[in-house]
């Protein structure tokens, strides 16, 4: 079979698999592999604080009695179908409904101070904190959700993991101490 440019399909596999031999161009990626910029991940950082720190206001509103409703829908809507069966009447709820709120707000602003106050200093590092971070999060959330009947939840969680990540799978690649977008050499 040939491929774009009139190679056999092996070929162009040994070529990549090949000791020494370069890896193919592929459009938006340079040739590091890396597919963003250290602005980027600092920016999306942000992202990642916002998206995980938006959930806190709802559970922290789910400890009072008239302001449950956001908490009591999200919790129905995580645990598929939405057919207002969850309820959130029981003062052991509302309590732990202020700790996932605190713990979700701290964790959100841990997550926005790394981007402004260490990115800077240790880019991958903090890239690296974050995303694990996020990964230990989905495993046992999902987890949970699965052994507790929810499995809706982690198909959720899914789509919270992969937004929130987003770039930051990838690490930066090295910004150019000159101002300018190519790395130094």
């Amino acid at each position: 079979m040939l491929g774009a440019e009139g190679r056999s399909a092996q070929n162009f596999t040994s070529q990549v698999i090949e000791p020494g031999a370069s890896p193919p161009k592929l459009p938006g990626i340079n040739q590091t592999g890396a597919l963003m910029t250290q602005r980027t991940h600092k920016l999306w950082l942000k992202v990642a604080a916002i998206v995980v720190g938006s959930f806190a206001p709802v559970f922290f509103l789910g400890t009072m009695p008239g302001t449950a409703e956001p908490a009591r829908f999200s919790m129905d809507l995580l645990s598929w179908p939405v057919d207002g069966a969850t309820t959130w009447t029981s003062p052991d709820t509302r309590f732990l409904s202020a700790l996932t709120g605190g713990f979700l707000l701290g964790w959100g602003v841990t997550i926005w101070m790394l981007s402004e106050r260490l990115y800077d200093l240790a880019p991958e590092s903090v890239r690296k904190i974050v995303v694990s971070g996020l990964v230990c999060w989905f495993c046992l959330d999902s987890s949970g959700s699965i052994a507790s009947g929810n499995a809706s939840n982690a198909l959720f969680n899914v789509l919270v993991l992969l937004l929130a990540v987003g770039p930051l799978w990838f690490p930066a690649r090295p910004q150019a101490t000159d101002g300018s977008h190519e790395p130094a050499r």
